[in-house]
């Protein structure tokens, strides 16, 4: 059958059914008849138990068709993509609409061809004539919920306006009162008016009990809400639980306010919010206008201090930082009241002050992590090369290894010092250079200086030549580069590969295909191919235009 969905009414009667069946079936077995939805607005919720996407958006489905039903016009019609019965059976026992047949994998198979159905969850929504009102079901619900009822452009372009409005007019009543709710809870589960708010700074904190990064962050967030809730400061929890256990465990410690648990404010602040990542902190002010998207940052760097938020803060501590980082040395970030000294890895203490005046690396990685196993037969290589000719050279390892065996054993195939393990200082030097990922190696010169924070990309790329790492150095290893560029061919061919020309183009940063080793700033490159050759691999001028005849 051959409908074109965009332009022709669809009879759901006649898709839905088969030569041996008239009826489409509830999650106890009934069978209905498929003409029964016939005038309806009608969901085609194409799902499967297997996927994950899937488990996530059914309970929301759910939510929505709950509130829709009385209506008694409108109705989902599952069609399944699981692989046995058993599967279907499971999954179909949550919903409390309608499906076809497993039996019938001939119709479920016709019906994802004629709706295009090229990855799910996926939600088609039919008017009571059988036009397709919309192929983006799944937007339209996680976005609007049941508000999107009936699913037509107009309705879910005048809720894109209301939010629109709503960001112009922001108050905090408009971003936490909903519906006939308006209050929040206490983690005694006490009532709290929204109203006792107003005219505060307040902190939506977008979080999940479970997530690794937010459990760590929550205690530096009560670390500021402690020395901030006699500021006119409030912090309010939207909690991205799926369980209520885990949200009541959590929420028990925080000392702050929240919405309640599966509350619908929370998915609309969600989106409102256009939240991406957690932890996410977004700051209100006293007159509910967002001063901040996302706070996180700014509290692990600066605590309570960044209060209140504003931009004015933000620059005057912008510029305490400048200062700080002109100011700093190797004493200011490694020693502290309790701790004044590395060690190596025979255990020895060694105190900070003698490794004054030198050239340090401090190195973040850890045993669990692979781009650090790779990289660190390089670190080795480089700083024993560059011990040979600067005794004064050092690197300290700062660990991020979850246990004290995995971080000895590491430490135990490194030549150079540490901090001990699980150091409190680890927290702060994280926080002071912004370490996300890992490896990173920060340059820090014998003033106490920064100088540079791109440290392994350079080692990657120009192993110990990149020592110091000061800018002018790197500065003239890319002139020198540059130079030698000038008698070299702008195309050619390699013999290895041959089929297409080669052009020398400029590269940050690449793996040669020749000699498996990472080059930097010119290569010979194959487009169709992704072909890099390191110019030191690549035939001399005179072997690549003979290779080009």
């Amino acid at each position: 059958m051959v409908i074109d969905q965009e332009s022709s009414p669809i009879d759901l009667a006649v898709v839905l059914s088969s030569k041996e069946r008239d009826f489409i079936i509830c999650r106890n077995g009934e069978q209905v008849k498929g003409s029964s939805i016939t005038g309806k607005i009608v969901g085609l919720y194409f799902s499967g138990s297997w996927c994950g996407p899937c488990r996530q958006f059914t309970p929301k489905l759910v939510e929505a068709y709950d509130s829709l039903y009385p209506k008694g016009e409108f109705e989902i019609v599952f069609v399944s993509s699981d692989k046995d019965n058993e599967s279907f059976n499971e999954y179909f026992g949550k919903m409390p609409w309608l499906a076809v047949p497993f039996s019938d994998a001939e119709a479920r198979k016709n019906l994802k061809q004629l709706f295009k159905v090229r990855a799910i969850p996926h939600l088609v929504i039919l008017d009571g004539t059988g036009r397709v009102l919309s192929n983006e079901g799944v937007k339209c619900i996680k976005n609007f919920g049941h508000e999107a009822y009936p699913f037509t452009s107009e309705r879910v372009d005048y809720l894109r306006q209301e939010e629109e409005k709503a960001k112009e007019n922001q108050s905090l009543r408009s971003l936490l009162v909903y519906a006939s709710r308006d209050f929040l809870i206490s983690n005694e589960e006490i009532k709290i008016s929204v109203s006792e708010l107003e005219g505060k700074t307040v902190c939506l904190y977008f979080a999940m009990s479970t997530h690794r990064r937010c459990k760590s962050f929550t205690l530096k967030l009560a670390e500021a809400y402690e020395k901030l809730k006699q500021k006119n400061f409030e912090i309010v929890l939207i909690s991205m639980d799926e369980k209520y256990e885990d949200f009541k465990k959590s929420f028990e410690a925080m000392p702050w306010l929240a919405l309640p648990f599966k509350d619908e404010s929370c998915e609309r602040l969600v989106r409102y919010f256009e939240h991406k990542l957690l932890p996410q902190l977004v700051i209100i002010s006293p007159d509910g206008k967002t001063l901040q998207q996302n706070a996180v940052k700014l509290v692990e760097e600066y605590g309570d201090e960044a209060f209140p938020f504003t931009q004015e803060k933000l620059v005057t501590l912008a510029n305490l930082k400048k200062k700080k980082l002109e100011a700093q040395t190797l004493e200011s970030i490694l020693v502290t009241a309790d701790r004044d000294f590395v060690i190596s890895n025979e255990g020895l203490k060694v105190p900070v002050s003698k490794l004054m005046g030198r050239n340090i690396l401090l190195y973040f990685a850890a045993s669990w992590s692979l781009p650090s196993r790779e990289f660190l037969p390089k670190i080795v290589t480089a700083y024993q090369e560059i011990k040979k000719n600067d005794a004064n050279f050092e690197v300290i390892f700062i660990s991020s290894d979850h246990d004290e065996p995995s971080f000895n054993n590491i430490f135990s195939s490194m030549p150079w010092l540490a901090l001990p393990f699980d150091d409190e200082r680890k927290a702060f030097l994280s926080r002071r250079f912004n370490i996300v990922g890992i490896p990173v190696a920060i340059a820090i010169g014998p003033s106490g200086c920064t100088v540079n924070t791109q440290v392994r990309q350079l080692l990657e790329t120009h192993g110990a030549g990149a020592y110091p790492f000061t800018e002018e150095h790197i500065k003239n290893l890319q002139q020198q580069l540059d130079k030698n560029t000038t008698g070299w061919p702008k195309k050619g061919r390699d013999e290895i590969h041959n089929e297409h020309e080669l052009a020398l183009i400029h590269q940050q940063v690449y793996l040669c295909s020749g000699c498996k080793e990472m080059g930097y700033g010119w290569a010979f490159f194959c487009k169709r191919c992704n072909y890099r050759l390191h110019p030191k691999c690549a035939p001399k001028q005179e072997e690549m235009n003979r290779i080009s005849v």
